[in-house]
């Protein structure tokens, strides 16, 4: 036993070491192609491009003509920037909308609420680092546009040899324009002298700026004495009221009682923090616990 739980643990640190790896190599990639003079293309219509200047100019817009080593660009705000082609430094496609001339840059962390997974799948290659509540780091990487896996496990724990940690292999079955669908697992291990965790399906729909998602899964526990389980419900949605500021909330029910949660997400280009409360429901006592997320998103959008 003693040897299965440490080759467990052994390729859960390897995937974790991987995957915290992923982002340096990533911006180190980047790094390296920022010497080389970028890509000018007209884009399709309906794409957004960020156009970045050498001297630290940055537009969101989309080139609209080339003209030998000229190149007009014409923003969100409906302005028209001519350069040489020479004073870029960077170009690139970026995901988001264009409410009322401003370009709102997409949710980096579209797959997960605060704590449960939204319909939405990671791409291949892509991925994320999350913090949550300061303690429980976690990582997830796209295997492919519709697989994803992460592994975490707590800072800190309590005495004995075996560390906790988790596993959270997910499927996205259904992707259309407004609705995803997935499945997967929240596994946990070395908890005590057993196994816990929750096998789920959940359905997105809506935008990355508004949606609604609900869900379903069997939580269930394994201990070498015993196992049970029982049915879990969830439901929660997502406001975006501002360029950087969506709110947030994630409630679940379950048999003798329920959470609730809500708060605020800001939002940055690859980092997003979530600010909240989250409360039991069915306690005799009311009791409101902050939560404090961070999540940096890095690969393909």
């Amino acid at each position: 036993m003693a040897a299965r739980l440490s080759a467990s643990t052994s390729c859960v640190g390897a995937l974790v070491v991987l995957v915290w790896c992923g982002p340096v190599i990533a911006i180190a990639s980047a790094g390296a192609g920022q010497a080389a003079a970028p890509a000018i293309v007209i884009p399709p219509p309906g794409v957004t491009q960020e156009l970045a200047l050498r001297d630290g100019t940055r537009a969101f817009g989309r080139v609209e003509r080339i003209e030998g080593e000229r190149v007009v660009f014409r923003t969100t705000a409906g302005g028209v920037l001519e350069v040489d082609a020479a004073q870029i430094a960077s170009l690139r496609t970026v995901e988001g909308r264009v409410i009322n001339g401003e370009f709102l840059p997409a949710d980096p962390n579209p797959t997960r609420l605060f704590f449960g997974p939204t319909g939405r799948s990671l791409r291949r290659g892509s991925g994320y680092v999350a913090v949550y509540e300061v303690m429980l780091p976690f990582v997830q990487v796209g295997i492919t546009d519709r697989i994803s896996i992460g592994a975490g496990t707590p800072l800190f724990f309590g005495g004995g040899s075996e560390r906790p940690f988790w596993v959270s292999p997910k499927v996205q079955v259904l992707a259309t324009t407004s609705t995803q669908a997935a499945v997967g697992v929240i596994h946990f291990t070395s908890i005590g002298n057993g196994s816990l965790g929750i096998a789920y399906g959940v359905v997105t729909r809506g935008s990355r700026d508004s949606a609604l998602t609900a869900g379903a899964g069997y939580a269930y526990e394994r201990s070498a004495e015993d196992g049970h389980g029982g049915a879990v419900g969830m439901i929660g949605g997502e406001h975006r009221v501002s360029r950087r500021v969506k709110l947030v909330t994630e409630n679940y029910v379950f048999s003798g009682g329920g959470i609730g949660s809500f708060g605020v997400r800001f939002l940055g280009e690859h980092l997003s923090a979530d600010l909240g409360l989250v409360v039991p429901l069915g306690a005799d006592v009311l009791i409101a616990l902050p939560m404090v997320n961070f999540v940096w998103h890095f690969g393909r959008e």
